[in-house]
């Protein structure tokens, strides 16, 4: 009673029953229908009510060219009955039936269905599982239940805002109004695109019946999925000055609908930067941070390693090719293993950019483990070469802001430190980390002196406003902080208890003031009892006490 008042109230009344559509959600717009029509007379204004409902009511409706008719009837495969069963069917009212007399005296309600296609964007609704799948990738396969070669009518939740304000704003004269974009994609395609932009690209097909028993969806939802419409809605092309947001479909507007779906869940990721000098602990404390945050650890060894081999399994091709490829593979995979891991700068800057463009660090992402060093190194490795050539007339860099760090710490130590630690390795473990003493000793000095000539990729990140957290600093700052919290309640309750014992010693004093006052004022009073009252009270009493009278108050 209360939600109808309030719609009464309105010009326009928009009920959406595509999301989760039920038989009392049914009932419940049949129910409002009929209030306002029972109100009609009453309305001051005109008013429109608008019903969002779903193309699952043409769900059975087969193609022009397997349709078969037979009996004036229209069949329909078993598979695709059986889908429909779990469906809303509402049973026809015979109350509702108007004679032709009734339907000629009749004042239509201004009721306008719009019946919407699979709606995406904004978070999602009935994708979210596959998204959500290839955004974790959990696994190296989506789920793709079923053959996936039916197509799904779509439309992007902004474009059915967008047809619903040109209702209200045209009041067009059909009152049924399909609302779907020009994409015709079948759902393996737009499971494959989600899959490609957001995870491994690669699908699995499972069984149908495995949807519910994997709790990906309910029923209703994967009937939904299942449907297999091709449609057009020409009224909103030829009627309606309808701004697309994505008329073209999922699939050629993927990238925007990622973004859009990232925002809406907050998955955004956590991308930091670890800095300090050699033997500082950089790895140890990474691996933690990737745990913490459910983040990928980069290391610029094993990504050049993983590249290699990517290389190397992927010599698949012509005889020809493999002549003229692999011995550039080979190359590369021996300069790499002579210079201890280390790739020269462009082709390490190459792999490591290719790294964190991919899907795991986009989507998650990553903790770089103490690469770059250099000013230059994090430059080439992170500027935007078209914002720079639109911004050369500034001497801030401009960075790559998909892949650039949003957050640095640097570890610090002193070489006395870093020194023993290095010195209490076991002699395998030193060369196998290149710290045996030499290596280590010029490896701290190139670090010192980068830092010391604000050459160091601190600083190129420092310019970039993106300011380090260093952990000894801050631990040195939370001791000050707290010693000084300390001082301060020291400080409070000294002063408090001072305060106290003052305001003690002022009470104790003012008190022996009011003493001393009234024994002053008392001191008149007690001479003139003394020798007015009491010398004949004593007599009198003296008498009292020899005679004894029956009443000793009356003789006194």
């Amino acid at each position: 009673e209360e939600s109808l008042q309030l719609m009464l109230q309105c010009d326009v009344v928009v009920y959406n029953i595509s999301d989760s559509l039920t038989k009392e959600q049914v009932e419940e717009a049949t129910g409002a229908i009929t209030a306002f029509e029972a109100e009609m007379d009453s309305f001051s204004s005109k008013k429109i009510l608008i019903l969002v409902s779903t193309v699952m009511t043409c769900a059975v409706t087969k193609p022009r060219d397997q349709v078969r008719l037979r009996d004036n009837s229209v069949t329909v495969d078993s598979n695709k009955r059986g889908l429909m069963e779990r469906c809303v069917y509402i049973q026809e009212d015979p109350d509702a039936l108007l004679t032709e007399e009734e339907y000629r005296r009749r004042r239509p309600l201004p009721i306008y269905v719009v019946a919407s296609g699979l709606q995406y964007g904004k978070g999602e609704h009935l994708l979210h599982y596959f998204f959500k799948m290839s955004w974790l990738m959990q696994l190296p396969e989506v789920p793709l239940f079923g053959e996936g070669t039916n197509y799904l009518p779509m439309i992007h939740v902004n474009d059915l805002a967008g047809v619903l304000q040109n209702i209200i704003n045209l009041k067009p004269r059909s009152k049924y109004i399909l609302a779907v974009d020009d994409s015709k994609n079948t759902l393996e395609e737009v499971v494959k695109i989600i899959s490609e932009t957001l995870g491994t690209g690669k699908l699995r097909k499972v069984p149908e019946y495995e949807a519910s028993t994997m709790a990906a969806f309910q029923a209703k939802e994967w009937a939904s999925l299942s449907v297999d419409l091709r449609l057009e809605s020409f009224i909103i092309k030829d009627s309606f000055s309808l701004k697309w947001t994505s008329e073209d479909g999922l699939i050629n507007n993927i990238e925007s609908i990622v973004e859009e779906y990232r925002s809406a869940r907050q998955l955004l990721p956590v991308r930091i930067f670890l800095f300090g000098p050699p033997a500082v602990g950089k790895t140890t404390v990474a691996e933690k941070l990737c745990r913490h945050y459910k983040i990928h650890h980069i290391k610029t060894r094993e990504v050049t390693e993983e590249k290699i081999a990517q290389l190397v399994s992927g010599i698949t091709q012509s005889t020809q090719q493999q002549a003229n490829f692999a011995p550039l593979v080979l190359k590369k995979r021996s300069t790499l293993l002579s210079c201890g891991g280390h790739l020269p700068d462009h082709d390490l800057f190459e792999i490591l950019q290719e790294k964190l463009n991919s899907n795991p660090c986009k989507n998650q992402g990553f903790v770089l483990d103490g690469f770059p060093n250099t000013y230059d190194q994090a430059k080439s490795i992170f500027s935007d070469d078209d914002a720079l050539d639109q911004d050369r007339m500034f001497k801030q860099p401009v960075c790559n802001k998909a892949i650039a760090p949003e957050h640095m710490i640097v570890l610090e130590a002193t070489d006395d430190f870093l020194t023993q630690r290095v010195q209490g390795l076991p002699q395998s473990d030193a060369e196998k980390m290149l710290y045996t003493q030499e290596e280590f000793v010029s490896r701290l000095k190139t670090f010192r002196q980068l830092s010391a000539s604000y050459d160091s990729a601190a600083d190129y990140f420092d310019e970039l406003e993106i300011h380090p957290d260093n952990i000894e600093e801050r631990k040195q700052r939370l001791a000050e902080e707290s010693a000084e919290r300390e001082r301060r309640k020291k400080a409070t309750l000294a002063e408090m208890t001072a305060q106290y014992e003052q305001w003690q010693r002022n009470l104790a004093e003012v008190k022996c003031q009011e003493e001393e006052l009234m024994e002053a004022c008392a001191l008149p009073l007690r001479s003139y009892l003394m020798k007015t009252v009491v010398p004949p009270l004593s007599e009198a009493l003296l008498d009292c006490s020899k005679i004894k009278p029956e009443d000793p108050v009356d003789y006194l």
